[in-house]
Parts: structure tokens; sequence; C-alpha cells
């Protein structure tokens, strides 16, 4: 995101730089970043009340973080930016790491796949793979709302991408992770369809996951 805005060099404290976090989780990790490494006024923003005492706890415990990182309550499910961003307010970045799963049965479904290959990575016995994958747990954290939502990734990006139409003008950069290759066309074929005059396709890789960042702007 430092990127994005161009405010990767030297100079990193950039403390008139806001960001929004959508989904901030149990942990905000993304405005944890923003705030600590480059001095960032941060909103995050959750529909669960518990991630967030869990992330007001953090903030609590960390006095760098007080006046810097604020949080927010999404009262309805089927809004994103509606009841965050307030009248008058700016945001220079919107982030955001959707659900990925459209249900829990889905998603437990792949994580057991998931399991199934780090066995056969390791060369494990049939035996043992089936004794780890009986259990339906996950192997990974999150909250419900942060794995899986109605219509799963596809879905929410198109709600995400809809409505931050409506508030271009108070976000220079809405941003999301895309975690499937396949929503990349149809998302940015939205975007541009609403109005955007600018986006960008960021790529990352760690170890053999690809993924990427859509990022798109109307101003």
């Amino acid at each position: 995101m430092a990127d994005l805005l161009g405010l990767g060099g030297p100079e990193l404290e950039q403390p008139n730089v806001k960001l929004l976090d959508i989904g901030t989780g149990a942990n905000g990790i993304y405005p944890l970043l923003a705030c600590q490494i480059y001095g960032w006024q941060c909103v995050g923003s959750d529909i669960n009340a518990q991630s967030l005492e869990n992330v007001a706890t953090i903030i609590a415990n960390n006095p760098t973080l007080k006046g810097r990182f604020t949080l927010r309550t999404q009262p309805d499910k089927h809004h994103i930016f509606e009841g965050i961003i307030q009248t008058g307010e700016f945001f220079d970045v919107s982030v955001c790491n959707p659900p990925f799963h459209a249900s829990l049965d889905d998603a437990l479904k792949g994580n057991q796949l998931k399991r199934n290959n780090l066995a056969r990575s390791r060369g494990e016995q049939r035996g043992e793979q089936k004794a780890k994958t009986d259990s339906p747990t996950l192997n990974f954290g999150g909250l419900g709302a942060e794995l899986w939502c109605k219509g799963g990734e596809q879905l929410f990006l198109k709600k995400l991408i809809r409505e931050s139409q409506v508030y271009s003008t108070q976000c220079r950069w809405f941003t999301s992770l895309v975690s499937k290759a396949d929503n990349v066309k149809p998302a940015k074929k939205l975007i541009h369809k609403l109005g955007a005059v600018d986006s960008r396709e960021i790529e990352m890789k760690q170890g053999n996951k690809i993924t990427r960042v859509l990022a798109w702007t109307f101003i």
C-alpha cells in the first residue's frame, strides 16, 4: 500500500496518511503494521464485536497505538463502507482481506484438501493422513465472518466494488486481496464499468502460493 501511494521511499513516517481496514479481524494486523512502521492514522471496522474487543485490548496495551488506531463496528452485514465512512471523511487507501469461502462446509473441505497435500509432501502414510483429517477442524485462525460468507469471495468483491463507487470521492485507492485467480477478471470488468479511472493488479508470491491485490480509484 505504501508503494501504491508512492510512499515507499526513505521517509517512512507519514502521519497524515489515513487507512481504512475493512474486516480488521481479531488482531487488526494491517493497521498495526501501518501504525508501527509508517505512523499512519488507521480505522479498523468489523461486524464481530468479539474481534473488536480483542483488538481494543491490543491497542490499550500498546501506548504508541492510542490516537492512531481507532475501531468502528459495522452494524449491518449487508454493507461495507456505509455506516463506517463518515460524512466529510477522507481516506488515502482502504484495504480488505475478504472471506474466501461460501460456507463453513466449503472451508472445511478446503482445509482437508490442504492437510492432505501437506501430508503427501511430508511423505506421511495414508493411515496417518486419515487420522489427522478425520477431525473437521481448521488449520488457520479467524472467526466465521473472516473465513466465509454467502456467495464467497466473488460476491463479496462485487459488493465491495459496487459500494466503493458510492464513496468514490472519500477514498483515493480502494484495494482488496483476491485469493482466487478466477475472480480477478469479473472484478476488473465491474470496476471499469462503474467508472474507475485506474486499476492495478499487484501480484504477490509466498513460496508456492500466488495471490494478488486488486486496487482501483475513481479520482
